[in-house]
């Protein structure tokens, strides 16, 4: 089988800072590291927060950078103009979509509700058979540790598969994350299925 290249990632993040300044740290160096790499970043659109770090330091560093926002948020969430493509949509659920669609991959920064929703859904589409890209937690600061226990958890309780758990990658360093979703890809058939709305 041909190594396929990693060329189109998701991230979904926080559009806070969060309290720990390594969660800004972070994003900027994963945003300059994908840039590096000729991987286009798509991300939720907006200039405020994690996501506008990531978007920020990929253009900076000479990366590719669409934007998927809806309407109603697109004020909001001060749409960020200074990137490549800014796709403005409908709604919530065709900003998805459409992110997966451009996507080979999910990677989830600390975040709040939002990105928890993001996340869960890849995750539950990656279970279900809807996609097979991988799904990745950046677990900088360990923000991610409860996490990985409650997902533990349903596995112990008999509501999560062990594989499916085992199919989610959670790193600390960007390198080793990056390597794990090439190898991801390499695997991936890339296909989505028509049915997501």
């Amino acid at each position: 089988m041909t190594k396929r290249t990693m060329e189109s990632i998701c991230i979904f993040c926080g559009s806070s800072h969060g309290l720990d300044p390594l969660f800004a740290q972070k994003a900027g160096e994963l945003g300059r590291l994908l840039a590096g790499k000729g991987c286009r970043i798509v991300y939720g659109g907006g200039s405020v927060g994690l996501m506008g770090i990531v978007a920020a330091e990929a253009m900076k560093a000479g990366g590719e950078v669409v934007g998927v926002i809806p309407e109603s948020l697109a004020a909001r969430e001060v749409a960020e103009q200074e990137i490549t493509e800014l796709r403005i949509v409908k709604s919530m659920h065709e900003r998805k979509a459409m992110m997966a669609e451009l996507s080979q991959a999910f990677i989830v920064l600390p975040g709040g509700i939002g990105t928890m929703e993001e996340f869960f859904e890849v995750y539950t589409w990656l279970q279900l058979g809807i996609h097979d890209k991988p799904v990745a937690l950046y677990n900088t600061g360990e923000y991610y540790d409860g996490l990985k226990r409650f997902l533990l958890q349903m596995v112990k309780q008999q509501f999560l598969k062990r594989e499916t758990f085992d199919q989610l990658i959670i790193e600390t360093v960007p390198e080793n994350l990056i390597t794990r979703l090439e190898e991801g890809v390499s695997r991936s058939s890339d296909f989505l299925k028509k049915d997501l709305s």
